[in-house]
This record gives structure tokens, C-alpha cells and sequence, in this order.
């Protein structure tokens, strides 16, 4: 197993590289859909990575183990794909009935996003905004979502709509005409929100062993799980690129790395990435996702925030230039620590979880 997920992780990290890394995230359409149409065809298409943890009858392989290497390599070049979108609306639709051509479409590299969360990031029956009306054989959709990521390009939406007997889970074609999304202006150039309006749009019913809680709840520890592998490769990256960076700055006639405040914010860093990857690492072996899970997001995005940050400050005057890349991880783990609910959002998760 190890030998197969450092051949993917070979792969992945050979294709960011053959795109040009941090350089596909400058590189944006300022009128595209804020996500890299070449690069996730690419990784979607050419490797695979829709069909990872999506069950073997779907045309599926691998699992979260395998999630979690794409999710960091895609992180520590902070690529715009939509990876976490498609991750999380592909776990819904694993564990529900009556779109497995849509989830088809996913494994063989459709785009896709989820609509239905709630102000925080996360999932409450009070969170969707959109209704499920009549019209056709399953009804059709009504309303506004916003912000919602990775919708802009999407060529699937799974949504949570409001009905009179609760809340549906449904799926619609996010290219019909009655679909329209407007980008978000947001902090980080590399993660695309937008706001969804959806007017008289043919739904299909997704039926479920499962509760709409249940179903929508697993995918989204999925979901931070791969976020917070994103965040490590994206803490990892920017660690590495400051310890070559004071290796070569020479101040007093010697590397400022050689300097002992130096040293000692480095060796703290270390420690913070370390860290994160047995969360990661943990989290991918648990057997309580749920717990496992809140404990990786609020450890790794606090992590994140702290070892980029630092970036900037050891790069100098360099670094809060526009040319350089520490910006761009600093706004990654900024706007990351705003997903799918904050650190203390998880802390209390992870509190309520082990019962204290």
C-alpha cells in the first residue's frame, strides 16, 4: 500500500509540476470560473483523482488514504481545482440512491458542488435555501445559495432543498439554463466561491439508507479531512521554501539562518507540520471519523496559519511582495480556516465528541 500511494504521489506531484505549480494560480482567467480547466483535467482525466473514495460499483478505487496524499500535493501548490468541492458532493452521492450516472460523470472527472450549508460552513436542517417545487417528475428547484464552493464550472450540483414534508437530498445539472452563478471576490486567488441562483431547474430525487444528517455529516468529515491534508502540504511547502530562503539571505556577514531566533521559530514550525501529519495520518486510520476528523481540521488550519504567517516574516521584505509566493499560502490558510466551520467550531466537536 505504501508503495502504491508514493506512486501517486509521484504522479500528482509530477503533473502540478509539468502545469507549473504556484504559477497556474497567477496564471487565473480574471472571467473564468476561478478554478484551472487544464490543470483539473489533468488530475481528473489523465490520473484519476474523481474516482478516489468512490466505491468499485461506481467505478471508484482507493479511499481517504489516497484522498489525503492528492489533497496534499494539491495544497503545497495552493493549484485552483475544484478537489475539495467534488470530494464532497461525490461522499454524498456515495451514500445515496438514484444518480449513478452522475456519479459516473464525477469518477470520469465532472466538476461538481454541494449546496445546502449553513452560515458557519457545516450542516444544520436549517442551513439550505433552496426549494424543491413541482415541475417535472421530481420536482424542480427554486432559490439561492451562497457562498458556495467550487460552484462556478460545475457540471453537477448535489443539493439539500427545502420540501414541505423537510429537507431532500436532489441533484441537478449545474449547465442548465436556469442555473446561474456569479464569482465571489475572495482572499484566496485559488479557491472559487460563488452564489448559485437556481430558477425552475429539474431536479432528481437521491434516495438514501441514510438521514439527509447522516449522509451530508459523513461527507463532510471526508471533506476536512482532505481539507486539512491541503492545509499540510500548503504548511509543509511553506516551511520548505523559508529554510531555503535563510539559507541563502546573508545578514553580518553570515546566513540568517545560522541566527539562534531564527532557529528556534523553525524548529517551532516543524513541530506544528509534524504534528499535522499525524493528525492527517490519524485521522485516515480512525475508526471515529467523526472525532478524527474535527481534531485534523482545527489542528492543521490553526498550524497552516501560524507556519505561513511566519513565511512571511523570515522572507523579509521579499516576501509581502506581490511577485513572491508566501502571499499566496498566507491567504490560503487564511480563507481555508473559514471552511466547513472554524478551529473553535471543531473544538467544540471534538469536546461534545469525547464526551467532556
Amino acid at each position: 500500500m505504501t508503495t502504491e500511494l508514493d506512486d501517486l504521489r509521484r504522479a500528482v506531484r509530477d503533473a502540478v509540476d509539468s502545469l507549473g505549480g504556484t504559477a497556474v494560480c497567477r496564471g487565473l482567467e480574471p472571467d473564468g470560473p476561478g478554478w484551472d480547466q487544464r490543470a483539473w483535467s489533468v488530475l481528473a482525466e489523465q490520473i484519476g483523482i474523481g474516482a478516489l473514495g468512490v466505491s468499485a460499483d461506481h467505478g471508484g478505487l482507493g479511499g481517504l488514504a489516497e484522498m489525503t496524499v492528492v489533497a496534499e500535493e494539491v495544497g503545497a501548490a495552493v493549484l485552483p481545482v475544484p478537489y475539495l468541492s467534488t470530494v464532497l458532493a461525490a461522499q454524498i452521492l456515495s451514500r445515496t440512491q438514484g444518480a449513478d450516472d452522475v456519479l459516473g460523470e464525477i469518477v470520469e472527472g465532472a466538476p461538481a458542488a454541494f449546496l445546502g450549508l449553513d452560515p458557519r460552513g457545516w450542516w444544520s436542517p436549517s442551513g439550505p435555501t433552496v426549494t424543491l417545487g413541482p415541475g417535472g417528475a421530481d420536482g424542480a428547484l427554486w432559490g439561492e445559495a451562497t457562498p458556495v464552493l467550487g460552484a462556478a464550472g460545475a457540471h453537477w450540483f448535489v443539493v439539500a432543498a427545502r420540501t414541505p414534508d423537510g429537507v431532500e437530498l436532489v441533484a441537478c445539472d449545474a449547465r442548465h439554463p436556469g442555473v446561474s452563478t456569479t464569482p465571489l471576490r475572495t482572499l484566496d486567488l485559488s479557491r472559487a466561491h460563488a452564489s448559485v441562483t437556481l430558477s425552475e431547474v429539474p431536479a432528481r430525487r437521491l434516495g438514501s439508507p441514510d438521514s439527509v444528517d447522516a449522509a451530508v455529516c459523513h461527507a463532510l468529515d471526508v471533506a476536512i479531512v482532505v481539507l486539512a491534508a491541503e492545509q499540510l502540504g500548503g504548511a509543509q511547502a511553506s516551511l520548505d521554501n523559508t529554510v531555503a530562503y535563510v539559507k541563502e539571505r546573508r545578514q553580518f556577514g553570515r546566513a540568517v539562518g545560522g541566527f539562534q531566533a531564527v532557529k528556534h521559530s523553525l524548529a517551532d514550525q516543524l513541530v506544528l507540520v509534524e504534528s499535522s501529519r499525524s493528525a492527517v495520518s490519524r485521522a485516515v486510520e480512525s475508526g471515529h471519523l467523526d472525532e478524527a476528523a474535527a481534531l485534523a481540521r482545527a489542528w492543521c488550519s490553526d498550524a497552516y496559519r501560524t507556519v505561513s504567517a511566519e513565511a512571511l516574516q523570515l522572507h523579509g521584505g521579499i516576501g509581502f511582495t506581490w511577485e513572491h509566493d508566501c502571499h499566496l499560502y498566507y491567504r490560503r490558510a487564511r480563507a481555508d480556516a473559514q471552511l466547513f466551520g472554524g478551529s473553535d467550531f471543531h473544538r467544540e466537536r471534538l469536546a461534545t465528541a469525547l464526551q467532556w
